[in-house]
């Protein structure tokens, strides 16, 4: 199998299990519950609580126009699948940590993307609260996201130069 084979099962394969798990985990919240039915998992910690969520991460935009934030959703994801996709074919191919990390970013993005298609918002349902501090709720997708850039941070603070290169450039020559 070559190896443009392989990273491209990778990315689909754990792309598509994230997908999956947040398709039919907000399945279940649809049919089980009802809009803003809350379920306490852990006492005083977290719930499930099914809402839906018309803007972005912590309800950035809204309360903009429904077509404007479907548009602009839409096309943000599409943009943002593809710079990933090309993030992920630019990327060593030995780099297995960072393959997965982008891998997991284009599941979640792929798993809104499908939420916002089918509802013109996204089911939240994973709800965190301590004491007066609350976090807004959100899914697998949303996870997948989070800690696949995080991770991508991590990685990128973390990466080696080459022998050689150094993060200033060398003066150059004066030109005669």
């Amino acid at each position: 199998m070559s190896e443009t084979w392989r990273r491209s099962g990778v990315l689909f394969g754990v792309a598509l299990i994230i997908v999956v798990l947040d398709q039919v985990t907000k399945r279940l919240v649809v049919q089980t519950m009802h809009l803003h039915d809350s379920i306490p998992v852990i006492p005083g910690l977290f719930n499930l609580t099914y809402i839906r969520n018309p803007g972005a991460a912590f309800g950035l935009f809204a309360s903009t126009h429904s077509a404007f934030r479907f548009m602009f959703f839409v096309g943000a994801s599409i943009v943002a699948l593809g710079v990933l996709w090309t993030m992920f074919y630019r990327m060593k191919p030995d780099d297995r940590w960072g393959q997965l990390t982008i891998a997991g970013i284009v599941g979640g993005a792929v798993g809104n993307l499908i939420d916002r298609l089918r509802y013109g918002e996204v089911v939240d349902f994973l709800d965190v609260h301590m004491g007066g501090w609350h976090w807004p709720a959100f899914n697998v997708a949303d996870s997948a996201i989070s800690v696949g850039v995080v991770s991508l941070l991590i990685l990128f603070a973390l990466e080696k130069k080459p022998d050689g290169a150094s993060s200033t450039s060398a003066p150059r020559d004066p030109v005669p």
